[in-house]
């Protein structure tokens, strides 16, 4: 049958639907890359937070509508949405034929009259890039944010053996991959729960041994406790690892950290970029944080932006704080109300711009290796992304010139001309 699968959330979650697209290969099903093209629509839905729950629903709906009009035949529901709210959901939502689970694509199968077949499979969706995948290397957590419900949702942590991961990244580069990104909801702890038989700096070494030396391997998703100095420099010092890291802070006041039970404290966090800037200037670092928790005063707002501005981050998300249900922080006094929220967001993202455009102007007049993603023949340009730049988070790399010969999935070397706030420009460089 021809399948349309949607993947909504991060991606850990895009995994899982290769995962579910390789089985459904498997059994004997084509992926198409439209729902107007399709016979059963699959919705692999987010439940992190509010706004995530909110665009799963719109996107069930969606596909309710396209049911409603004979265009599919039948519209099935998986991930972290039924993870979380699974008996509330099919009580109100007839519509939908089948759900599942997060990797229970065994059910996925069941209802579809398909057969199941041993072993982990993945495939590439339709229309996504084959140049850039993603390595997941561990699933759940046990880290216990005040926040969170990733533990509730997802369970906690379970590593993938270290040959499973080794198999599954040599698949990928085999299959065109350029670069893996390896996520994890804690890449830190990889392994600690394998008796001692591997870790992540284990896990690099391997890597690294495995698989071609042109191949970027970059890290995504650490938490800070347990960023030590010995990783810092085998990232650093890695000849195909990137000099990358996103490591989420949350926050920077120490009565905040303490209260979102994130284990560490605005000193700890702060030696552990100095170090990394002190191992290598250029080292980019992303973090992500939140306004607007429980208890965030003036003072502890302030705090925040101090540290943002002392340490220079290349790249920063934030967002406002969520109550999510079934969290402890929901529970929390010192609710901080939504105008304030938006204030603070407002004037965190508005220095961060300043920050990262600073950060950006370094590279003026230098090169850098640009992984090429897109090729605009017409308007002559290409688009591609250099160390600094996670893929769909960050921003990109504008290319000119001489761009006969180059074509998507290379890397070229590309003399920076130009900065912006996010992106930056340049012309490929001949020598």
């Amino acid at each position: 049958m021809k399948i349309f699968c949607l993947s909504l959330g991060c991606a850990k979650n895009k995994v899982d639907s290769e995962c579910l697209a390789g089985e459904l290969r498997r059994a004997g099903h084509e992926l198409v890359e439209s729902p107007e093209f399709a016979e059963i629509g699959i919705v692999n839905t987010c439940g992190f937070i509010r706004p995530a729950v909110e665009e799963s629903i719109a996107a069930i709906l969606d596909l309710e509508q396209l049911k409603k009009e004979g265009q599919l035949k039948k519209i099935g529901v998986v991930g972290c949405l039924v993870n979380r709210y699974g008996q509330d959901l099919t009580a109100e939502m007839s519509v939908v034929d089948f759900w599942a689970k997060s990797e229970d694509w065994a059910s996925v199968l069941t209802s579809l009259e398909s057969k199941t077949v041993a072993g982990r499979c993945r495939s590439n969706l339709p229309l996504s890039s084959t140049f850039t995948r993603y390595l997941k290397i561990s699933e759940g957590c046990d880290n216990r944010c005040t926040y969170c419900a990733i533990p509730d949702i997802r369970g906690g942590l379970r590593s993938l053996s270290l040959d499973i991961i080794l198999k599954e990244a040599q698949q990928l580069v085999q299959e065109g991959a350029r670069e893996l990104c390896v996520v994890g909801q804690d890449l830190t702890v990889y392994g600690t729960d394998l008796a001692g038989k591997a870790d992540l700096i284990t896990l690099l070494d391997a890597l690294e041994s495995s698989l071609p030396k042109d191949i970027w391997i970059r890290l995504l998703y650490l938490h800070p406790s347990r960023v030590t100095n010995k990783l810092l420099e085998r990232v650093a010092n890695g000849t195909q690892i990137l000099p990358y890291l996103d490591i989420p802070i949350q926050h920077a006041d120490a009565k905040i950290l303490a209260s979102m039970n994130r284990g560490i404290d605005p000193a700890q966090l702060l030696s552990i970029f100095k170090t990394a800037r002190s191992i290598d200037s250029t080292f980019a670092l992303r973090t992500t944080c939140m306004v607007g928790f429980p208890g965030e005063g003036n003072a502890e707002f302030k705090n925040l932006m101090r540290f943002t501005e002392e340490v220079c981050f290349d790249r920063l998300g934030a967002f406002s704080f969520f109550p999510e249900e079934g969290t402890n922080a929901m529970q929390l006094e010192g609710q901080v109300s939504e105008p304030v929220k938006r204030r603070r967001l407002k004037k965190l993202l508005a220095l961060q711009e300043k920050i990262s455009l600073e950060r950006q102007q370094l590279f003026l007049g230098k090169t850098l290796d640009v992984l090429i993603e897109k090729v605009d023949t017409v308007y002559g340009f290409a688009e591609g992304r250099s160390f600094r730049e996670a893929p769909e988070v960050d921003g990109l790399v504008e290319v000119h010139g001489c761009l006969n010969n180059i074509k998507e999935g290379d890397v070229v070397r590309v003399k920076v001309t130009d900065a912006m706030p996010h992106d930056m420009v340049g012309e490929v460089h001949r020598g």
